[in-house]
């Protein structure tokens, strides 16, 4: 009342419901210059849209009219209990307060002052040393007790009106939704008389405050209504956030960086210690290669690349998308979803997998392990992970709901290294504990299974090769991401190791041939990517029949060949036209495009992938490489996608 006045607005009166009059209360009356009435309470409040007045009885019950635009509410203090709710705690009702307080308390947890109920300053100060005193003792000190202030305890004892008896129309309990003591009425006739469910029936306590001015009054009107002291009610659970914040707030802005969340790499810390350089990739952040002082980005990636073919380098692959695939139909169901058979895989193995959409275009590409009889663990690219997901679900749910599988993605919950190189078995010696064998007898190529690391960690190895060299990926618990890496760079010091981005990985793979998202386009088929020995034709699986038209088996579709420049010092560039010798660069003329292209330190000259017209067959023909928009027109020769090691020895060593 006194701010109020302060800032401009007339009290009238100052109606205090407690028998007998306050002093203090007294006293803000006649500070504010309004009317203070003891004993009083409102009875009725005048007006349709907006307050125009109330109706006041006193205590002999007398009743008389005021004209006001605004009424103030107190119900007196009440402590903070939040918190002390968390693990099991349970708060008590204090009667002198008419309010909740600390009830038993989660273990650790000591509660003082006015969160423990005792407003006046003389008890908040002695409760708060008393803690505190406490606190030392349980840490093993001995503490020292100081003299308190001087301070006295002003009265905070509160005399409960719930409701007012014998008031007409409607009585709110929950201002902010409207809740009426009518509503909880019927809540309780219907058989809703616990604050939970009358929460959920009335939407009591669910606005912004989350009950803080509603749920003692709601909950005392239920004790009224079902004959219940109101201690014994109990309360709703209370959840974060204490105060009210705007889902607009958790999401923020959606533009530029904050557009989405970036997604970071368990290594993510470590490698920025090491001076990387980040790039987006899809929804995630990941490296792009470990540059040296004064070294150029070209020299790193080559130095990355390098470090592979003749050492062994460690690469981040956690992103790639997983999925943990379970249930006694597992195998049938992958083998419906993949265009080869994965049913007959045996346990301990992985398999390359090609997954096709229903028009019999490619949809992704990935491994997948088989772990036990019923328990397969799927790989998929990192630009497609949530388009697989949805994919399977939607196979899961609506096309095969009578199969026992269930999936679940685990993309955020493994971190996943691969190293590789000619070392890579030396590394993963020292990383892997001696109780597992990684002999090429004992764990040959595509081999895979669980074991430990670091003297007891468990973890899952999977031999698979995306450089083409002899290369091992390890995934362990998310948590131990960062220590995995430095684990195994520790391990590799011996041998040189070296880790390296996803720059110097698309260079391994362009080298070895393998097609990715340049290739991976959404119109591609398996045939165009030299993939048809995959499908399989004793099967029926998704894409099978649509991969079958004339228009998607015709030879002169567009086909993955390897590209490199007749003069070897000419540079390649993706995107460029594929137009036949001595033609026109006329769209008449256009046989195909290049989709990836690289530096390869390996060969000493640049190479690309591409979609050739009958490509396979023209292998040693030379085209054009034309790039109008850049001013480039290079002579290629046709050649094999895969460059380096076309036999595969060196995967298998």
């Amino acid at each position: 009342a006194v701010d109020l006045v302060g800032a401009g607005v007339e009290v009238a009166a100052l109606i205090d419901a407690r028998k007998g009059s306050s002093a203090s209360a007294q006293a803000a009356a006649e500070k504010a210059n309004a009317r203070y009435l003891a004993g009083a309470v409102i009875k009725r409040v005048r007006g349709g849209q907006a307050v125009k007045g109330v109706e006041i009885r006193d205590q002999s019950g007398k009743i008389e009219r005021l004209d006001c635009d605004l009424i103030a509410m107190s119900g007196g203090w009440s402590p903070t209990v939040h918190l002390t709710t968390h693990l099991n705690g349970k708060p008590k009702w204090d009667e002198g307060l008419a309010a909740l307080v600390p009830g038993s308390l989660p273990p650790g947890m000591s509660v003082a002052g006015a969160a423990l109920g005792q407003f006046g300053l003389a008890s908040c100060l002695a409760s708060g040393q008393a803690a505190g005193a406490e606190a030392a003792r349980a840490c093993g000190f001995t503490p020292s007790i100081q003299a308190l202030p001087a301070a006295s305890d002003e009265s905070t004892a509160a005399s409960a009106v719930w409701q007012v008896a014998g008031g007409k129309g409607k009585a709110f309990v929950d201002f902010q939704n409207d809740v009426t003591v009518s509503d909880v009425k019927l809540a309780a006739r219907e058989g809703f008389r616990i604050p939970e469910h009358l929460k959920r029936y009335t939407t009591l306590g669910m606005a912004t405050d989350q009950g803080k001015t509603a749920n003692a009054n709601g909950a005392a009107v239920l004790a009224g209504v079902t004959g219940r002291y109101v201690g014994a009610v109990g309360t709703t659970t209370f959840r974060p956030p204490f105060t009210p914040v705007a889902i607009a707030a958790f999401a923020g802005h959606h533009r530029g960086q904050d557009f989405r969340p970036a997604r970071l790499a368990p290594s993510h810390g470590w490698a920025e210690e090491q001076g990387a350089y980040f790039v987006e990739t899809g929804p995630w952040l990941r490296a792009l290669y470990y540059p040296w002082e004064g070294e150029e980005p070209q020299a790193t990636v080559n130095r990355e690349v390098a470090t592979v073919r003749t050492n062994v380098g460690v690469c981040d692959v956690s992103t790639l998308g997983k999925i943990d695939v379970q249930g006694k139909d597992a195998g049938v169901f992958l083998d419906r979803v993949y265009a080869n058979t994965f049913s007959s895989l045996p346990v301990g193995r992985a398999r390359y997998g090609l997954m096709l959409r229903e028009d019999g275009f490619v949809l992704d590409d990935g491994t997948t392990a088989r772990l036990k009889d019923d328990h397969y663990f799927m790989t998929t690219t990192t630009a497609n992970a949530v388009r697989v997901m949805q994919h399977l679900e939607f196979c899961q749910q609506c096309l095969w709901p009578e199969l026992g599988v269930q999936m679940v993605s685990v993309t955020e919950q493994w971190a996943q290294f691969a190293v590789a190189g000619p070392r890579a078995r030396d590394v993963l010696q020292g990383v892997v504990d001696p109780a597992h064998d990684l002999s090429n007898a004992a764990f040959p190529y595509l081999a895979a299974g669980d074991v430990t690391v670091c003297g007891g960690t468990p973890a899952r190895l999977f031999r698979l090769s995306f450089s083409g060299e002899l290369a091992y990926e390890v995934a362990v618990p998310a948590r131990f991401g960062e220590t995995m890496m430095r684990a195994i760079l520790e391990a590799g010091a011996p041998y040189c190791i070296a880790p390296y981005g996803t720059e110097a990985l698309g260079v391994l793979r362009i080298e070895k041939g393998h097609p990715a998202g340049g290739e991976l386009n959404g119109q591609t088929t398996a045939h165009d990517l030299g993939l048809g020995k995959l499908v399989s034709t004793k099967k029926d699986f998704i894409g099978r029949f649509m991969a079958a038209r004339a228009a998607l088996t015709d030879p002169a579709r567009p086909s993955l060949v390897g590209l490199r420049p007749v003069d070897r010092e000419d540079r390649l560039r993706a995107g460029a036209h594929l137009i036949p010798r001595g033609e026109d660069a006329t769209a008449k003329n256009d046989q195909g495009y290049v989709t990836s292209i690289a530096f390869s330190p390996s060969l000493g000259h640049w190479l690309g992938l591409g979609l050739l017209s009958r490509g396979p067959e023209r292998h040693g023909e030379i085209v054009r490489a034309y790039d109008p928009l850049r001013g480039g027109d290079v002579l290629v020769e046709v050649c094999p996608p895969c460059f380096i090691d076309s036999e595969g020895e060196r995967l298998r060593v």
